[in-house]
């Protein structure tokens, strides 16, 4: 039997995320998750579909994924989706979103900035961290909620993407009116953080975690999930990320966990193609088909644990040097996505 071809996506499902407007993608530092969030919203932004991308973590990600300059405090256009969709991007700064927050709430805005010369933006994110998150999901919950009577369904954006803290912070990250407890019992902050909570915790939200087949990432994927439920968010997809398809068959994987490869067959192989068979490289090659069969056999196992969550589960391929994660990456991973059903 032929070892298998290139990587192919899982086979396609129901769209199970079909009304949701606000997906927040998570992951352990290292799996990819502002790959996989810039790929959902292509994805999403197919069929002439309006995303907005956000980030809350200042690192400035997106632009280099997207090879764009850094992203300003304002909704830009960094690309297209399939059928004449858009995908715009911002990079959501708590000191200019404090400020639109004193402009809208209280009409301060030359106060505002007297208080960005003095520092005092500062000294308040500094002193109140909770307040920082209000400001991150509120201006995302805004972007949701904003009205276009222009587009079709009245809404500035089908859908906003959010590419979120990492997994081991998500829950607190999202659990602002319990950040906010100790900074206001009533007036517009507690309204602002309860208002956020509604839409965080309703069906238009999903908590997409990104992960990969390892046991450290799978651990905390398993742990953010406990966690998420236990405050009632939304749990999402569960997004399988760097995949590295078997380089056998299923019974050769097999007999070389147990060492029990054909060392004949192989030397034969290895001379048809005009490789002289030495013996130290019949050793070598045999002791990496080993270490690939066991790979594979603990990605199976991390697989089994991840079922257990009972999501949708979705899979995406490393990409190579040749296939690397650049926009031509991004909209090949979007494909896949769409491909298995994760997007209608």
């Amino acid at each position: 039997m032929p070892p298998p071809g290139p990587y192919e996506a899982p086979a396609r499902r129901r769209h199970p995320f079909r009304d949701v407007r606000l997906h927040v993608v998570s992951g352990k530092g290292g799996t990819g998750k502002t790959t996989v969030a810039a790929a959902l919203a292509l994805a999403l932004a197919s069929g002439g579909h309006k995303v907005l991308l956000v980030e809350v973590e200042g690192r400035q990600g997106l632009a280099q994924l997207f090879d764009s300059p850094p992203l300003p405090y304002e909704e830009r256009k960094i690309a297209s989706g399939a059928g004449g969709g858009e995908v715009f991007a911002l990079a959501i700064d708590p000191e200019a979103a404090l400020l639109e927050y004193l402009e809208l709430f209280y009409n301060m805005k030359r106060a505002g900035r007297a208080l960005k010369r003095l520092g005092a933006v500062d000294f308040a994110t500094t002193i109140a961290p909770g307040l920082r998150d209000v400001l991150l999901t509120g201006k995302a919950k805004e972007a949701v909620s904003r009205e276009d009577k222009s587009r079709r369904l009245g809404l500035a954006y089908d859908c906003v993407v959010m590419d979120a803290p990492p997994t081991g912070r998500i829950a607190r990250f999202l659990n602002v009116t319990a950040e906010v407890a100790g900074l206001a019992k009533v007036g517009p902050v507690r309204g602002q953080a309860e208002s956020v909570m509604a839409l965080l915790r309703s069906p238009r939200t999903a908590v997409h975690l990104v992960t990969l087949l390892e046991e450290m990432p799978t651990q905390e994927t398993r742990d953010g999930t406990r966690e998420l439920r236990s405050q009632v968010f939304p749990v999402g997809a569960i997004v399988i990320n760097k995949m590295r398809p078997p380089l056998l068959p299923k019974s050769e994987l097999a007999r070389a966990r147990s060492g029990s490869l054909d060392r004949g067959e192989l030397a034969a192989g290895l001379k048809e193609v005009g490789i002289d068979a030495e013996p130290e490289l019949l050793t070598a090659l045999l002791e990496e088909a080993a270490d690939h069969a066991r790979r594979v056999e603990l990605e199976n196992a991390e697989r089994r644990a991840l079922a257990d969550l009972r999501r949708p589960s979705y899979e995406l391929p490393l990409l190579t040097d040749v296939d690397r994660v650049d926009l031509g990456g991004l909209y090949r991973l979007a494909d896949l996505l769409r491909a298995q059903g994760m997007v209608g």
